[in-house]
């Protein structure tokens, strides 16, 4: 289980440095509706990154993603492919950062915040976790890692959680911050949304380039 978890450690470093739900989250916490939305947000997000794990995972059981030489090509297959997802992402937020003394442009949903509802605050927190090219890359590759360990039901399932958890916390520390620390929070939240709003481009295209390096490495060992 040990290695498992070694395995699966800068698939939730990865996961876990989002920009765009860090800002949401945050963004979510200073509305009237802080409390209900930050909650269902940070509940959805979790629940994605936990679908698309529980999901690769099943789909894996039974297969030979094991073996004592390891890796099998049809997983090695998968993280190539992975890493070279991530590479076409990485080159494509670079392209688009903002030029200099160009202010960063949000996505249009953030700007609606304030109108959403707890489900919609929970949609979006699923959709961010599960179907962001980076968070899905991750959570594949963490599963198939699981399935190639070799472990008893139990033992992955318990990787699998330590993995949600680790890649959720940079959503849910914000909350703990707006629940621990009461009227200072909106300060230190907002403080927070700035830096990551200026330099999100550019922190994502070079996470997604380290990640991207990392899975093809990973990829292309398996298969030599």
């Amino acid at each position: 289980m040990g290695k498992a978890i070694r395995e699966i450690l800068p698939y939730a470093l990865a996961a876990a440095i989002s920009v765009a739900p860090i800002i949401a989250i945050i963004l979510m916490l200073v509305t009237p509706k802080a409390k209900t939305n930050g909650t269902a947000f940070a509940v959805g997000y979790v629940l994605g990154f936990a679908l698309i794990g529980t999901i690769v995972l099943l789909l894996s059981s039974g297969k030979n993603y094991s073996s004592s030489s390891g890796p099998t090509q049809t997983a090695s297959i998968i993280k190539l492919l992975l890493g070279l997802l991530l590479l076409v992402a990485a080159v494509h937020e670079w392209r688009g950062r903002p030029k200099e003394g160009e202010k960063p442009k949000m996505p249009k949903w953030m700007g609606t915040i304030d109108s959403f509802t707890a489900a919609k605050a929970l949609g979006i927190g699923v959709l961010l976790s599960a179907v962001n090219p980076k968070n899905l890359a991750m959570s594949i590759a963490t599963a198939l890692s699981i399935a190639q360990a070799n472990i008893p039901t139990g033992q992955e399932i318990g990787v699998l959680i330590i993995y949600i958890v680790l890649g959720a916390s940079t959503v849910l520390a914000p909350v703990v911050v707006y629940v621990a620390m009461g009227d200072r929070a909106a300060r230190i939240l907002g403080g927070w949304r700035t830096w990551l709003a200026d330099n999100n481009t550019v922190l994502t295209a070079l996470l997604l380039l380290v990640f991207a390096v990392v899975l093809i490495g990973k990829g292309i060992t398996g298969l030599s």
